[in-house]
């Protein structure tokens, strides 16, 4: 290959599939210049960016753009080498009519990252039917400051039930041939004031033992083919351009054989906004050098200035080859170099037959082939199967935590049961079918700019799910305030309805949206964690009426909710549901299914708190010597039921064990309660004595119990002294004799049970190959009379 062809390899363009099945057309960003095909694809291309998630287009009409481009760009070179296309599937393949499920958000607050690996490899199936190869997803940022916009995006705050989640969804896009992205690599979530694209003031402990466990995780354990590089610098050294993160720690020392793919525009910004280097020609030699391989969306330094500083002396073509290599072997791993190899997906493939090509197959008449007619093929496609809608629907019932309950809840659904005569929904988010979508759903991400084009898919509102549910109950409904503005013109109306209602849900919470567009999503940081707009003071308003007030939270963050956490009825938290997500709640009210979801991040008792998670140190937590009282309403791993749990018979087998040991504890978990209902027991380390500060406590394991009235399990687990490392003051990471304590929680402010142990030996040094888990094992305990 020449020069020009491996470094064609080396970017992507960003196009959008013509709804018409015509070729794709460049898609032009106000941040670059204009790209023209016909220059660049007779040297090959390595990516298209988002050809279905650029523009609202038909899923079958699509896919038929895409294979007609894939034809065109694999004819224009001589070595006959296609595209990768990639898209987002942060929540869902981001295509219009696709499933919008949860946000990772929701993902975390499952506890269920089996539930999370089927729902990804649906989601992988989806994009690979029509001729997508990669996903940029999961997110693996463990949040610091939940002021940060992207929190919605998070799994949650704990570094362990990150990585678990987002191994299991790796696995699960994996297994639908998706090559999954792994991002962003590493500390986008710690930047300062939690503002988007801040710098990052940590140190190298907590970047290692906080930030980097889950993407170690997931790098070992999940068959991840590909790692996108922060937008932030950590100290000074922009994650584009650090080579010891790229390479050394991610390649060498964890073995990491994929691609890393840029940020979007992330290269230049190394020139823009961090000012280490001075053309984009240095920008791509710093990259290159560092490990990037790929640059996305599109082609900047990756086209005429690196070609430029290589013919100048400036950049060794040695890095060109080294990440053409690893680009080529992807696209080998895909089926793109097969001599018989073809760009018809899955779903056109039967249309197309046995047609050598496209346009063969469009010649072939009416068929049902592919090539001349798009409109025979508009709405064959289905991207939002009922199979798909049920999914949604379970991770979305898992996902829904129940943060207090006065006993108001469930709430009879049947007129004999003593159901509310009048129900009265109230609040921004009770009528707006959106309140159950992040930012990088479709609708919100790309369909806002679209406003004449329909959904793509149904989004029943909080009060149509809520009125469907509630069949007994007259159910109205006042807006009251919106999510964000100043206006207080609504309260009167909302008021009136609430005091002549039996009960009030007050719906209140985030609209999602991009760069200031919204209260939650990329951009859209928040200077404290008080609701938006005026929602605190239409909440007080509301419990000021004497009624019983439900607060329902559709939000990509958590919230100080003042008053609230005392008196009102009850508390509802759910992370931007999807599609499914107000059916989930208002069956979650009636008791119809039992809450089972757990928070993934600390709710604040106070909105100025920030930042503030459960992973502090001692002086982390309230103290004498500080007036401000982190403290959180309800903490990390919270999460009511509709019954009882007893909690006994706890056995440690062995109190002491060497520091490459292992301890081995067993419990009895019982449903004491008159309802069936889960459990989620959650393992926390304790180290009371260590050589480098350490937090109070750290999640090392948990199981979820879904356990029917009177029946008990017998949970045992054998903990690995691997899991009580840490990095110490020379940068190693080690096991030190000395007590310890392994909680055994309900969540991070509930310890039911607690086993003192002891490590003894020499303090032991560990690496990427220590034990990432331990092992439990449950045993449902025969009926006890």
């Amino acid at each position: 290959m020449t020069l020009q062809e491996k470094v064609s390899q080396l970017f992507g363009v960003w196009v959008g599939a013509s709804d018409e099945g015509a070729e794709v057309a460049p898609f032009q960003h106000d941040m670059e210049e204009a790209v023209v095909l016909d220059d660049l694809l007779p040297y090959g291309l390595g990516q298209l960016t988002r050809p279905f998630g650029t523009a609202p287009v038909d899923p079958a009409v699509g896919a038929l753009s895409l294979s007609r481009t894939q034809e065109r760009i694999a004819g224009a070179n001589r070595f006959g080498i296609p595209a990768l296309a990639h898209e987002e599937c942060l929540a869902g393949f981001a295509a219009w009519g696709a499933t919008a499920y949860p946000v990772p958000l929701s993902w975390g607050a499952t506890f269920h990252p089996e539930l999370v690996r089927e729902m990804a490899a649906a989601i992988g199936r989806d994009m690979r039917s029509v001729g997508v190869h990669q996903g940029l997803a999961p997110v693996l940022d463990v949040v610091r400051d939940a002021r940060w916009g992207r929190v919605e995006e998070t799994i949650g705050e704990d570094p362990y039930l990150v990585g678990t989640v987002a191994t299991a969804y790796v696995r699960g896009l994996e297994s639908a041939g998706i090559v999954a992205t792994l991002k962003h690599f590493a500390g986008y979530s710690a930047s300062r004031a939690g503002r988007n694209l801040a710098p990052v003031g940590m140190g190298a402990r907590e970047r290692a033992d906080v930030i980097l466990t889950p993407f170690e995780m997931a790098v070992r354990e999940s068959g991840v083919r590909s790692v996108m590089h922060a937008y932030t610098d950590t100290d000074g050294i922009p994650s584009a351009a650090d080579g010891p993160l790229l390479t050394g720690l991610l390649r060498d020392t964890w073995g990491f054989e994929g691609t890393v793919v840029a940020d979007y525009f992330g290269i230049a910004f190394l020139k823009t906004l961090h000012g280490v280097a001075g053309t984009f020609g240095e920008a791509a030699g710093a990259a290159l050098g560092a490990g990037v391989d790929v640059e996305l969306p599109t082609v900047s330094a990756f086209g005429s200035p690196l070609t430029d500083a290589i013919a100048e002396g400036l950049v060794p073509e040695a890095l060109v080859d080294r990440a053409v290599r690893r680009v080529l072997v992807q696209k080998a791993q895909l089926g793109l170099l097969d001599a018989d190899w073809r760009p018809v997906p899955p779903v056109l493939a039967g249309a197309a037959g046995e047609a050598g090509s496209l346009e063969e197959a469009g010649s072939a008449g009416g068929d049902g082939s592919v090539g001349g007619d798009s409109e025979a093929l508009r709405g064959t496609v289905r991207l939002d199967t009922d199979e798909n809608r049920a999914l949604a629907r379970r991770v979305a019932e898992q996902a829904v935590v129940l943060l207090r309950n006065d006993g108001t809840l469930p709430l009879p659904a049947d007129a004999a049961a003593g159901a509310p005569t009048r129900i009265a929904l109230i609040g921004p988010n009770a009528d707006t079918p959106t309140a159950v979508l992040g930012c990088y759903a479709f609708p919100v991400h790309v369909g806002g700019q679209h406003p004449g084009t329909p959904l793509g898919i149904e989004l029943p509102t909080l009060y149509e799910a809520c009125a469907a549910e509630f069949p007994h109950s007259e159910v109205v409904t006042a807006r009251g305030a919106d999510i964000d503005g100043p206006d207080t013109g609504g309260f009167a109306e909302a008021v009136e309805l609430a005091r002549g209602a039996d009960l009030v849900i007050v719906a209140l919470g985030d609209r999602a949206g991009l760069f200031g567009h919204g209260t939650s999503g990329e951009g859209c940081d928040a200077e404290n964690l008080a609701l938006p707009g005026v929602q605190q003071q239409l909440l007080d308003a509301l419990l000021d009426t004497g009624t019983p007030v439900v607060v329902v939270l559709l939000a990509g963050r958590p919230y100080a909710l003042g008053r609230a956490v005392d008196e009102a009825a009850a508390v509802v938290q759910s992370f931007f549901p999807g599609e499914e997500g107000t059916k989930a709640i208002a069956s979650v009210l009636s008791g119809r299914t039992a809450p089972s979801g757990r928070l993934p991040v600390s709710v604040p008792r106070h909105p100025g708190s920030q930042p503030s998670t459960y992973l502090a140190a001692r002086l982390g937590h309230s103290s004498e010597v500080s007036s401000v009282d982190p403290t959180p309403a309800f903490g990390f791993g919270h999460g009511l039921t509709y019954t009882a749990f007893a909690w006994s018979d706890l056995v440690v087998e062995c109190g002491r064990a060497s520091t490459e040991g292992e301890f081995t504890l067993a419990c009895t978990v019982r449903n004491t309660g008159a309802r069936a209902g889960t459990e989620v027991v959650q393992v926390y380390l304790h180290d009371s004595v260590a050589s480098v500060v350490q937090p109070v406590q750290r999640l090392i394991g948990y199981v979820r119990l879904d356990l029917d009235p009177g029946r008990a399990a017998r949970v045992r687990a054998t903990v690995p002294a691997d899991l009580a490392s840490f990095t110490g003051r020379d940068g190693r990471r080690i096991v030190e004799p000395g007590d310890l304590e392994l909680r055994l929680s309900a969540s991070s402010t509930d310890t039911r049970l607690t086993a003192r142990v002891t490590l003894t030996g020499p303090v032991r040094t560990v690496d990427h190959t220590r034990r990432l888990h331990m092992s439990i094992a449950t045993e449902i305990l025969a009926d006890v009379p």
